[in-house]
């Protein structure tokens, strides 16, 4: 098997909405409401418990990491930092700085 050459860069991405889960821990975003109208998404699936990223991170950047990966890109939930339109949310503050600090920890670019 070919092996990718060491100057490439392998990068991965995800969205907040397909990956985070945790709906209670979040403030409702338009994708929730768009998710919530019959016959918009086939299946009828919505956000909840999605891939459960936010309680599963440790399990996920180790996954990241064994994969070799060398940049992650992610987008930022803002219903969960700033959860209807109020005040900043720490506990959504301290997932995103968890999530950026456990990629330096693995030597893996946000």
């Amino acid at each position: 098997m070919e092996r990718i050459p060491s100057e490439f860069t392998l990068g991965v991405a995800t969205a907040s909405w397909q990956i985070e889960g945790d709906s209670k821990g979040r403030g409702r975003s338009i994708w929730d409401d768009f998710a919530a109208v019959p016959g918009n998404i086939k299946d009828g699936t919505t956000a909840d418990p999605a891939c459960d990223h936010v309680n599963r991170l440790t399990e996920d950047l180790d996954i990241l990491g064994d994969l070799g990966v060398d940049a992650y890109r992610f987008s930022v939930s803002w219903p969960r930092v700033m959860p209807g339109h109020q005040a900043p949310s720490s506990n959504g503050i301290d997932f995103y700085n968890r999530l950026i600090d456990g990629l330096l920890e693995r030597n893996i670019k946000p």
